[in-house]
């Protein structure tokens, strides 16, 4: 096959939708797991058993289009051994503050050091962690880390600016709390853009759509 056959079957797979949307994860008693994952306030979604020699279960996190499954007889992985699941909110503190309040043994919030220091919780390859929030609170920079009875490594990451070429098609927001926060951001740089102006703009409606999108899809945002 040329080189020029390659490509056009890469940019005509690149068309196709490819939805990631089951996470297996590997447990040692699913009973156990499935009682910790309910008490995150995760959606049951399914515990379906076939005899003795098998049962998966699947939760969905709040919001989440990707779901998580665990069972038995469901995958040969050493249980504890899923690391480095990413689940993205937008108020950093506020989701550690909720999994705190469902018994959950969460990290302070932290931000990478830059340094590396070893694979001891692991963590974007290994780099130190440093305590607190990105000092600048830029987005993707802070971070929480919690751990299932298993040991399944999982990390809230503090998303509310996507880099560019992060988010396609349209504009959309996960749950009303996100489309809240949102709101909330445009409305105070609306006010810093209502002061420079010297008035009230009675375009605000336009304004905060024209932000909203704008800091979704990772671009710059209005002045």
């Amino acid at each position: 096959m040329g080189t020029d056959q390659v490509r056009s079957n890469h940019a005509t797979a690149a068309k196709v939708d490819m939805k990631l949307e089951v996470v297996v994860i590997p447990v040692s008693d699913v009973d156990r797991a499935k009682e910790f994952y309910g008490r995150l306030g995760w959606r049951l979604d399914a515990d379906f058993a076939n005899g003795d020699d098998f049962r998966v279960i699947q939760f969905t996190p709040p919001g989440s289009g990707c779901s998580v499954i665990f069972g038995k007889n469901v995958t040969a992985a050493a249980p504890g051994s899923a690391q480095g699941l990413y689940l993205i909110v937008s108020d950093i503190e506020a989701a550690r503050d909720e999994l705190v309040a469902h018994g959950v043994d969460a990290t302070a919030v932290f931000h990478d050091g830059g340094v590396y220091v070893g694979t001891d919780q692991p963590y974007l390859f290994g780099r130190l962690r440093v305590s607190g929030p990105d000092p600048e609170h830029r987005s993707y920079r802070s971070f929480v880390s919690f751990s299932d009875p298993d040991g399944n490594g999982w990390l809230l990451q503090e998303v509310t600016t996507r880099l560019p070429g992060r988010v396609a098609g349209n504009t959309t927001y996960a749950s009303a709390g996100d489309l809240s926060q949102a709101l909330q951001r445009a409305a105070a740089a609306h006010g810093q853009h209502e002061a420079r102006i010297g008035q009230a703009d009675p375009s605000w409606p336009a304004w905060y759509a024209e932000y909203m999108v704008r800091e979704q899809a990772g671009e710059e945002l209005p002045k």
